[in-house]
């Protein structure tokens, strides 16, 4: 058997992170198979489905490296499919016809409140022939369910769960205006899209009871479930926007890597012995529903700040540039030049190893493409000040300036040798010098960052700092 499984969200906002863990659940059992994972656009609800929601989706799922297999499906354009169905299980005694009126509908369920009874539809019409309908009425068409015994779902996560069905009462399949509910079109599009197994959280179980009754009126092969707890806040309530950012979007803007989210996202709620760091390889090889625990998790903003500065680290550079270059220009307001992309580029090394998400490595990577003369931060304009490091500094350029070899190791010698004749130690140069560089009294180590700016743009920034021409941050503002 190929094992197949879905993705269905309901269009109706941003994808929520939520939905990114069973997004990531389901391709990753799927591939651990070698299977198909299928997306699905929930979109019957037309009032609250918008393009927007759609795009963002898709943008969403794309941005966590989830590709799904085939075309998406948009289950509305499959509505009169949904609605063949219900009328077939008419034909077939299998369902009926509904003339219970609003009203109606609303005083019984007053008097079962009154009661204390649970609001189910009786049955009104269950047995009653056509004939009996008042004319001109419009009508629904409701699945006759079983009233006897019980429904029970094996689900590879909650285990056997069950229900009375005589606790669940006749579900809608049709509205008045002939228009499927949303109980009919999943089942349906499930079983037409070939899905083996249903992977999503267990919000859903209660609806998985009438959905198996469905299954079985149509004669058709039930899927597996699995209902996987949702994720809770810090503080153990249930994930609300209280909490903060929710859609995938928020967290791509706040600069985390897709592989970081995807590496934490499988850990909230699923295990492999002590391991914390997972690959997408790993989490491929190893995933299965039998790690996947029963209680709810609950969402570590700071644990996932540190995971994602591990895969910074770890990542490429020159991807890392790639998605820096676009973040500095928008600070800037402006394209980079050539040679401040490649200062970025090369200097990614150093700039990495401090920085946790990608909008922190745009701050400490702003000095690489500021322009001249370069604005100090207040520690640095303080540094900048004091005589005795100006005169330091313009005693180094003096024998830097013409250095044949422009390297670190070469930097780094003359400073030294310059510190050891006055007896200083090397930060007396390294502070002032890291100051006019990087107009911060702090930057990656500073003879990278000599390197990598280069002869002239080094030797133009210990001019500026020297001669006092340069702005303060504090005062500029």
């Amino acid at each position: 058997m190929t094992i197949v499984t879905r993705f269905a969200p309901s269009p109706t906002g941003f994808l929520h992170i939520g939905g990114g863990r069973t997004a990531l659940f389901n391709w990753l059992f799927a591939r651990h198979h070698g299977g198909k994972f299928l997306l699905r656009i929930e979109d019957t609800d037309r009032a609250r489905s918008t393009e927007a929601a759609v795009e963002a989706i898709f943008d969403g799922i794309k941005w966590l490296g989830l590709d799904w297999d085939g075309e998406a499906v948009m289950q509305f354009a499959r509505a009169d499919r949904h609605a063949e169905v219900a009328r077939q299980l008419l034909a077939e005694g299998k369902a009926y016809r509904c003339y219970c009126s609003q009203d109606e509908l609303t005083a019984i369920r007053e008097e079962q409140r009154a009661k204390g009874l649970p609001m189910r539809y009786p049955g009104i019409w269950r047995d009653r022939p056509d004939s009996d309908a008042p004319a001109g009425v419009p009508f629904v068409v409701r699945l006759k369910a079983p009233t006897e015994g019980e429904t029970v779902i094996a689900d590879l996560v909650q285990g056997d769960v069950r229900v009375a069905n005589d606790q669940l009462d006749d579900m809608v399949l049709l509205r008045a205006d002939g228009t499927p509910t949303y109980m009919l079109s999943v089942v349906v599009d499930d079983h037409d899209m070939g899905i083996t197994h249903v992977i999503r959280g267990d919000d859903h179980l209660t609806n998985a009871f009438r959905q198996y009754q469905l299954y079985k009126a149509c004669g058709w092969e039930v899927p597996t479930f699995a209902h996987i707890p949702l994720i809770h806040g810090p503080d153990g309530a249930k994930l609300s926007k209280r909490h903060g950012a929710l859609g995938v979007d928020a967290y791509r803007d706040m600069g985390f890597l897709p592989e970081a989210m995807r590496n934490y996202l499988l850990r909230l709620g699923w295990s492999h012995g002590d391991d914390e760091i997972i690959s997408t390889e790993q989490a491929v090889e190893w995933f299965g529903l039998d790690s996947v625990g029963r209680s709810p998790s609950r969402f570590d903003f700071v644990k996932l700040t540190n995971l994602n500065g591990h895969y910074m680290r770890s990542a490429d550079d020159s991807r890392l540039a790639d998605l820096l270059c676009p973040l500095l220009e928008s600070r800037l307001g402006r394209p980079l030049a050539d040679g401040e992309a490649d200062r970025v580029r090369r200097g990614m090394t150093g700039l990495k190893e401090r920085a946790k998400t990608l909008v922190e490595l745009a701050d400490s990577a702003m000095f690489y493409v500021s322009s001249r003369p370069l604005a100090l931060d207040e520690k640095a304009a303080k540094t900048m000040a004091d005589p005795a490091a100006r005169a330091d500094l313009t005693d180094y350029a003096a024998r830097i300036g013409g250095v044949a070899s422009w390297s670190r190791e070469a930097l780094e010698d003359i400073a030294r040798s310059l510190a050891e004749e006055r007896g200083q130690k090397l930060g007396k140069i390294a502070q002032p010098l890291r100051a006019a560089l990087a107009g911060s009294s702090v930057s990656p180590p500073i003879f990278e960052v000599m390197e990598v700016l280069g002869r002239d743009e080094t030797m133009g920034r210990i001019g500026d700092a020297t001669t006092g021409g340069i702005p303060s941050t504090s005062s500029a503002a």
